[in-house]
């Protein structure tokens, strides 16, 4: 097993010793997968794919201690911040939701079923507040590549200069066909397709990235514009001793690329040290944000045992430090839960 990428970029006071804890653990021992962290007003919210409601959210003051925001009206229930989906989706199937702050509004970009193929498209919703309730009226999706397979995964993105961005990915794989990430320019209240969405030029041509590359994120880094994705077959397959979705990251010369693979590619991955570092089971997805003057990485993983195993049909929120050394991407150890 090759040898997890982990730099200790920050002394985490509330963190025990390394040799006593694992690299990894989880901050919300809950299913949330498809996590997407923002901040509004001290408070951290985070959102995930549909598990009960279409889009499930949970809430911390600190990035250790989470837990389900409810619903006001019934204090036994999560609270969905889209609880109507828009006429041309169909429910089940509402994934990977992304929100970003546009003016006076926040806009919630998410997958969801379209009811006229059997595909997957890309919705955009608004709402005032960023646990919604979140609307999307449109009779047809915000952006949908039916001849491609359909449409998933969408991250929102402001460059330097203000303007909107939208990346996908094309959902070729549901067809047997190539997939690839994309990418478009917005207006600037974030509703409107500016152009033609572009190729960035990453395909899923590695042999680590099994087929599919998917889950993008855009950031700003010390060498520019970075995407960073996820590819893999997200599931945990029962031939293998762990989910083979892993994560990785590319230089882009400008925000709709062209973008180049790193050399040292997957960069987190599955793997398996009961005895020192744990385990991690298909960490992927992941969101890359700022909070509390510093910067961090989400992502999700399987849930496992102590010995490595399979634990309950569940991926798990994890938290840790993130940065730039000598060059490339970085990942302290986690925060831990409370």
């Amino acid at each position: 097993m090759r040898t997890l990428l982990v730099a200790s970029l920050l002394a985490l006071a509330s963190a025990p010793a390394l040799s006593a804890e694992p690299a990894f653990v989880p901050v919300f021992e809950r299913n949330f997968p498809d996590p997407f962290i923002t901040e509004h007003n001290g408070e951290f919210i985070a959102y995930s794919t549909n598990d009960g409601p279409n889009v499930p959210m949970a809430t911390s003051r600190d990035l250790v201690t989470w837990a389900f925001v409810m619903d006001p009206a019934d204090a036994t229930k999560k609270r969905d911040a889209m609880p109507t989906l828009a006429p041309w989706a169909k429910a089940g199937s509402t994934w990977a939701p992304e929100v970003m702050k546009v003016g006076d509004h926040w806009i919630l970009y998410y997958t969801a079923a379209y009811r006229k193929q059997n595909i997957q498209c890309l919705g955009a919703a608004v709402a005032r507040d960023p646990k919604g309730p979140f609307v999307d009226t449109s009779p047809e999706p915000f952006l949908c590549q039916r001849e491609l397979g359909g449409t998933i995964d969408a991250n929102p993105f402001r460059d330097r200069d203000g303007k909107l961005y939208l990346y996908f990915k094309n959902d070729g794989n549901r067809v047997r066909r190539p997939t690839r990430l994309w990418g478009v320019q917005l207006s600037a209240d974030g509703l409107k397709l500016q152009g033609e969405p572009v190729d960035l030029g990453m395909t899923d041509k590695d042999r680590w990235e099994g087929g599919v590359i998917e889950a993008p994120t855009m950031v700003l880094t010390p060498q520019g514009h970075t995407m960073f994705y996820s590819a893999g077959f997200f599931g945990w397959d029962a031939k293998e001793r762990f989910s083979p979705y892993a994560m990785g990251y590319a230089s882009c010369q400008g925000p709709l690329g062209p973008c180049s693979d790193a050399k040292e590619n997957p960069i987190l991955y599955s793997y398996s040290d009961p005895g020192s570092t744990g385990c991690l089971s298909g960490p992927g997805h992941q969101n890359i944000f700022r909070a509390n003057g510093g910067t961090f990485i989400s992502f999700h993983a399987w849930a496992t045992t102590r010995s490595c195993r399979p634990h309950r049909e569940s991926r798990y929120l994890y938290i840790a430090p993130f940065g730039w050394e000598n060059g490339k991407p970085a990942i302290a150890p986690s925060l831990r839960g409370k």
